[in-house]
């Protein structure tokens, strides 16, 4: 599963779905007014403007959605609708995919309303967009970074809340995410017989990204590239670690038995 998919969670969806609702609540008497099909420039009263944006929404047409309630806030700007109007335009184009007018969006509305009892949600909100849109390992984790600062910043900003709860989760999964890229670029130099480089990597995963599921891996390749650099004090340390810490992996038989064949003067544990 990719960290996308795993996004696709119930916690999200509740946390998502309780928040949308709590901004997009009751639009005046004209809740059950229709959008017109054009989305061009028509002065229409508030509440009609906004229930036709909320209304597309609810039909799973968040691109018109999104462009209905820009005009909430464009045409109404002194409007309390705007305010709402703006948050609920970010949530229309990330549900739409549109990550990056999403982020604009929300920040938009940080910079105007950066005290809102919605601040939350709207940080919680470009954190998500970023989280989406990390790439598999192979690729640059420029996103990846930039998911994590925001998820940290949810959880530094708002720890008691239901967003820093389902932020923290993801926070392990993009450290794992991260570690794993790290294993990759360490072990193309480990293959290209470049030790000193590849042991920087490993270090890093164990030293950086320690409770992620690379770790025992990270540590008998440690082994394997101190070997080869010629240093067997520096790899029974980390076979050590190895076996203190993973004695019933699979990393921690491999690295047991590689220093038996090539020092075997030292041991594993």
């Amino acid at each position: 599963m990719t960290l996308a998919a795993s996004l696709r969670t119930p916690v999200r969806l509740a946390v998502l779905a309780a928040a949308t609702a709590a901004i997009g609540l009751t639009a005046g008497c004209a809740g059950g007014a229709k959008a017109k099909k054009d989305v061009a420039y028509v002065a229409r009263d508030v509440d009609t403007l906004y229930a036709a944006a909320k209304d597309r929404l609810d039909r799973n047409n968040p691109k018109q959605a999104a462009a209905l309630f820009d005009e909430v806030e464009r045409q109404h700007p002194y409007s309390p609708w705007a305010r709402r109007a703006q948050l609920m335009s970010a949530f229309s184009y990330y549900a739409g995919r549109d990550y990056a007018k999403a982020v604009q969006s929300a920040q938009r509305f940080l910079s105007i309303h950066p005290g809102n009892k919605d601040a939350p949600y709207a940080y919680y909100l470009i954190a998500l967009c970023y989280y989406e849109q990390i790439s598999d390992v192979t690729r640059d984790q420029k996103i990846t970074q930039q998911s994590l600062t925001a998820l940290n910043e949810v959880v530094r900003r708002y720890p008691g809340t239901q967003y820093a709860t389902d932020a923290r989760l993801k926070i392990d999964l993009v450290n794992d995410h991260l570690a794993g890229k790290e294993m990759e670029i360490g072990r193309f130099y480990e293959r290209s017989g470049k030790w000193l480089a590849s042991t920087l990597r490993f270090r890093t995963v164990v030293d950086k990204y320690q409770p992620t599921s690379h770790t025992p891996e990270a540590l008998y390749r440690l082994v394997e590239s101190y070997l080869a650099l010629g240093v067997p004090e520096e790899a029974q340390k980390a076979a050590a670690v190895l076996g203190s810490n993973y004695p019933g992996t699979e990393w921690y038989q491999k690295a047991f038995k590689l220093m038996n064949d090539k020092a075997p003067g030292t041991t594993a544990s």
